[in-house]
């Protein structure tokens, strides 16, 4: 069965990331398809990112990665560039809505993933966990661009350094989720709100899109990838990032030094 499952019904395009037993961790490959089903030509007007088996997205499938090698260096900036940096350009440059259906855990990558989409959908089993700290690592998803604009800044910050996770419920005071919805009624009401999107008029949805993400100044999007992606380098090739790792496959833990 397919990592990924694209359906497109009328007008509108749903992008399921399907590696349940991972809870839908990111590969290389997965990524890239994600940016394919995205850019790929479709005359979808809405697009709607989801995750099977309970999970929207648990982030980068650290197994895989560590398989591949994690060498900080040009060809992982690469990598780091065309795909998972490739995904959260493609929903914040198609030019049409973009709405995150999320039952269950968006943490790590997965949370910058929902981020990036204009409207996150939740349940009330949904969390969200901007968890790199917890590894050593910083956020490499455009989520430091991306969550003080949400949240604001004194909540992004609290998120960031403390790597807690957060509830449906709090999601929605602090203004991280748009909406909760039943488990059970998540897929009709999300269908729903996309209907009512796919029907209304493509060109003013681009041009209000662009003037939204412009006002906010989108080209420090591409500057605070390339800024985390320039820190990401040195922290993995930190002995903290070995430690969080090894804590982390241990189930411990991390005992930081700082180097």
């Amino acid at each position: 069965m397919s990592d990924l499952q694209v359906v497109d019904r009328g007008a509108v395009r749903t992008i399921t990331l399907n590696r349940p037993a991972t809870k839908n961790g990111l590969t290389h490959e997965l990524g890239l398809q994600i940016v394919g089903a995205i850019t790929g030509g479709t005359s979808a007007r809405v697009f709607v990112l989801t995750g099977a088996g309970g999970a929207f997205c648990s982030g980068l499938d650290l197994k895989d990665a560590m398989k591949r090698g994690l060498t900080p260096g040009p060809d992982l900036r690469k990598l780091m560039s065309e795909s998972f940096h490739g995904v959260i350009r493609a929903l914040r440059m198609c030019g049409v809505p973009t709405i995150a259906a999320i039952d269950g855990p968006a943490v790590g990558f997965g949370c910058d993933l929902a981020l990036a989409c204009d409207l996150r959908i939740v349940t009330e089993r949904a969390t969200f966990g901007e968890i790199f700290i917890k590894r050593g690592l910083m956020p490499d998803g455009g989520s430091t661009f991306l969550l003080p604009k949400i949240i604001g800044l004194g909540r992004a910050l609290e998120l960031f350094y403390t790597g807690d996770i957060v509830d449906a419920e709090r999601a929605l005071a602090i203004g991280l989720a748009n909406q909760i919805v039943p488990s059970a009624e998540l897929e009709q009401r999300v269908a729903e709100l996309a209907d009512r999107f796919a029907a209304g008029p493509p060109l003013a949805y681009a041009r209000l899109k662009n003037a939204i993400y412009d006002n906010l100044d989108e080209t420090s999007l591409a500057r605070a990838l390339d800024r985390e992606a320039d820190g990401q380098m040195q922290l993995l090739a930190s002995k903290d990032f070995a430690e969080g790792v090894t804590a982390f496959l241990q189930k411990r833990a991390p005992k930081f030094q700082g180097q």
